[in-house]
């Protein structure tokens, strides 16, 4: 599998920039603004959860590419 992968949840909330199999940067849309939260999978729930991202996104995400990631956090320099 080649990185980075993209994943939007189905709400359109957050958009998720999957780096390897053990990091991702999620963008979340608060209010006016996109919030950037950086994980590294230390313990087995968040490997866990990239795996689901990355082999089982049904029902909870949607893959996505590269441009509309880029299209939703093109605000991102203003983020928290």
């Amino acid at each position: 599998m080649e990185f980075p992968q993209y994943r939007r949840y189905k709400n359109g909330m957050s958009y998720f920039k999957i780096l390897n199999d053990s990091e991702f940067v999620e963008y979340k849309k608060e209010g006016n603004s996109i919030a950037k939260y950086p994980l590294k999978a230390a313990i087995l729930p968040d490997r866990n959860l990239i795996l689901d991202m990355l082999h089982n996104p049904e029902p909870y995400w949607d893959v996505i590419e590269e441009a509309e990631f880029l299209l939703f956090t093109r605000d991102s320099n203003h983020a928290t």
